[in-house]
């Protein structure tokens, strides 16, 4: 059951900040959920040490869906800044 939490979440994340970041037209369901759970991973290890705070992307807080929104749109500010670089 924790899985299908963490999907869901994951994807909600992933979408909101794929919003945030105006990328949403060029990411499927399957990017969200992926961007969603890595930058609860990326959120979480910025926050922890930061500020004390934590949140599991397996069970449902609110704490922890901001954690990851905030750890998504890092993530995708990384990915923006490497595509700049690509020659197309």
């Amino acid at each position: 059951m924790g899985w299908i939490i963490a999907l869901i979440v994951g994807g909600i994340a992933g979408w909101l900040a794929s919003k945030v970041m105006n990328r949403d037209a060029s990411m499927g369901i399957f990017w969200n959920i992926v961007v969603g759970c890595v930058g609860s991973v990326i959120g979480n290890l910025i926050a922890g040490p930061l500020l004390g705070i934590g949140g599991s992307v397996q069970e449902f807080s609110l704490t922890g869906l901001i954690i990851a929104i905030v750890g998504a749109v890092v993530l995708l500010g990384i990915v923006n800044l490497v595509q700049r670089g690509r020659v197309r």
